[in-house]
């Protein structure tokens, strides 16, 4: 009973932590700081995790790691188009090896 009270206080928290990085992010963009793109990115590492990733990975990567599937590689494509470049995913992909090799 403990820790289901305990995992509902940090759900709490975690919403209102979520709800200040949105503003912030928001406050960003208006002011034309870089800090909204690492807002963005953590967004979607988060997005990733919710749906059974890796918290260290964004969508993108994980759509490029796993194309050869047919849900991932339209996912591939889609997102590709949305970011309006044909090697977004790959790209995501070949930085968050790099910088794995980097930081271990």
């Amino acid at each position: 009973m403990i820790l289901i009270l305990k995992l509902i206080i940090l759900w709490h928290v975690c919403g209102f932590i979520a709800v200040i990085a949105l503003l912030w992010m928001f406050l960003s963009v208006i002011g034309g700081s870089p800090r909204a793109w690492k807002i963005a990115i953590a967004f979607d590492q988060l997005a990733n995790a919710a749906f059974g990733g890796d918290e260290d990975e964004t969508i993108s990567a994980r759509c490029w790691r796993l194309r050869e599937g047919p849900l991932h590689s339209a996912l591939v494509m889609m997102i590709n188009l949305l970011a309006n470049d044909p090697k977004h995913c790959e790209d995501s992909y070949l930085d968050e090896q790099q910088r794995r090799q980097r930081y271990g």
